[in-house]
């Protein structure tokens, strides 16, 4: 204990009941998606169903050259890719922005099954393939760290 306090001042002590420490909760920061696909209609149903589940869309392209350009200014942190572009194929993009090993986590999409692609989706730098029928974003974060 310290020295008294001076004549004329009292000493308050505060009783503070114990209380266990609550667990302190963090909210994940909505992971930010760019979307890539030729079709608009399906840019605008894929952008809806995942700013529903949480992630945070950023941008949108049309093709493989927007693509790389939106990645790049944009720092999406994942970039859910079409297969089929009208000017180069989703896997080429997907070599492309992971080939320095910074890049996003890329999500290749297509119409069809994943198993008509056979080892180009691991090839390709991608983090894995949905079928665009089954996107989610529980889906999504299955590929993801």
């Amino acid at each position: 204990m310290g020295p008294d306090p001076p004549l004329g001042h009292a000493t308050v002590r505060l009783a503070v009941p114990h209380r266990p420490l609550a667990r302190a909760t963090i909210r994940a920061v909505p992971q930010r998606v760019l979307i890539v696909d030729d079709h608009p209609a399906f840019r605008t149903r894929a952008r809806e169903l995942l700013e529903t589940e949480g992630f945070e869309v950023v941008g949108e392209a049309a093709d493989g050259a927007a693509a790389i350009e939106a990645a790049r200014t944009l720092a999406a942190d994942i970039v859910l890719l079409d297969v089929y572009l009208p000017d180069v194929d989703g896997f080429e993009v997907a070599k492309r922005l992971t080939s320095n090993g910074a890049g996003p986590a890329i999500v290749l999409i297509s119409s069809r099954d994943g198993s008509d692609f056979g080892p180009l989706v691991e090839d390709s730098g991608a983090r894995g393939f949905i079928a665009k029928d089954e996107l989610s974003g529980e889906r999504l974060r299955t590929l993801l760290p």
